[in-house]
């Protein structure tokens, strides 16, 4: 876009202006105006093209589940604090385990003779 314009044009200053310079001015904006308006356009298609790939999901097209994008009403509520500070895990080996067959083995190993 064209910085040559006048930034403070008022009537005063346009009515000191030859006809000549008015005309630029008209041409210049002219022009402007037009690289806007396609500016704009070009932006209302990019728009409309992410309204449509927002609103596909694997359940509307043919997109895989990992490509889904979670809606903030979709996401994981926040963890309440109780469950921040507890673990999932219950403490302790597991229930199978036989500690003292281990410690009658590690007797049988250093059994002095």
């Amino acid at each position: 876009m064209n910085q040559n314009l006048p930034q403070d044009i008022d009537r005063e200053s346009l009515n000191q202006l030859s006809k000549q310079e008015l005309v630029e001015i008209i041409i210049e904006q002219s022009k402007v105006i037009g690289e806007l308006q396609k500016i704009i356009y070009e932006l209302q298609q990019e728009v409309e093209r992410l309204k449509v790939s927002r609103d596909l999901d694997s359940k509307t097209s043919s997109k895989p589940p990992s490509g889904d994008i979670l809606k903030k009403s979709e996401n994981k509520k926040a963890p309440l604090e109780e469950e921040l500070n507890h673990s999932k895990r219950k403490p302790g080996g597991q229930p199978s385990a036989n500690a003292s067959y281990f410690l009658i083995k590690i007797k049988e190993d250093f059994k002095i003779t």
